[in-house]
């Protein structure tokens, strides 16, 4: 179920934003023990806020999935493993994004990043194994 190129324009724009400032915010995070330290924790600031608003944006994209692809998708059988493992993947990350966010838990907090993070690095290569096994399925 092929999307209309600018919305699918627009979902890799976002999932190339949030993954370029997740990425750049855990690497910015790591350094503000260091060198330069106060200059690495405002660059880590500023990261985790464009990843926060491309988030924001990320879900209006995710929501206009469902009627427009998802549904249509499953419908019709195509691409059912994969497209499942995007909507758990999302699932993964909306949760843990929202407990990040919200929850104020010190014993949680700690692993509930690194699934963020380890499913979040996981994002665009799964998303183009998604698309790959899409195109090919429909050829």
């Amino acid at each position: 179920m092929r999307l209309k190129s600018r919305f699918r324009y627009g979902v890799y724009a976002a999932v190339a934003v949030l993954f370029l400032s997740g990425v750049g915010w855990f690497a910015a995070d790591w350094q503000k023990e260091g060198v330069n330290g106060e200059t690495w924790q405002q660059i880590a600031v500023y990261l985790l806020m464009l990843h926060g608003g491309t988030a924001m944006v990320t879900l209006l994209l995710l929501g206009a999935l469902i009627p427009v692809h998802l549904l249509r998708a499953w419908r019709r059988g195509n691409n059912l493993v994969m497209g499942s493992v995007m909507v758990a993947l999302n699932a993964i990350l909306i949760v843990t994004a929202f407990g990040l966010y919200y929850l104020g838990s010190e014993a949680v907090r700690p692993w509930m990043s690194w699934v963020h993070l380890a499913f979040g690095v996981l994002l665009p290569g799964l998303l183009a194994l998604h698309i790959f096994l899409g195109r090919r399925q429909r050829a």
